[in-house]
């Protein structure tokens, strides 16, 4: 059995990895510093329409050269004028 690493990147970061499949918990512990429960886990989508949301219970197929990204959970509209 050969495990081969890929590459994927969280935050524009890029991580080597031999798992095919994590979790968005296991995601978000990889990233340093590690991925908040104030952020939210995205993955990219090419192309035209929305990211998609990662659950930290969901598990997420990897491949070579998968994108993720964080956002904060909550956002505050006006916030940052007063």
């Amino acid at each position: 059995m050969h495990d081969h690493a890929i590459t994927i990147h969280i935050d524009r970061k890029p991580y080597r990895v031999t798992e095919r499949e994590m979790t968005g918990q296991q995601l978000r512990a990889l990233a340093e510093p590690p991925i908040g429960p104030d952020r939210d886990l995205y993955e990219v989508v090419p192309g035209p329409g929305d990211d998609r949301l990662i659950g930290d219970t969901e598990t997420v197929a990897l491949h070579e050269g998968i994108h993720f990204f964080s956002a904060p959970r909550t956002i505050t509209p006006g916030a940052a004028s007063r």
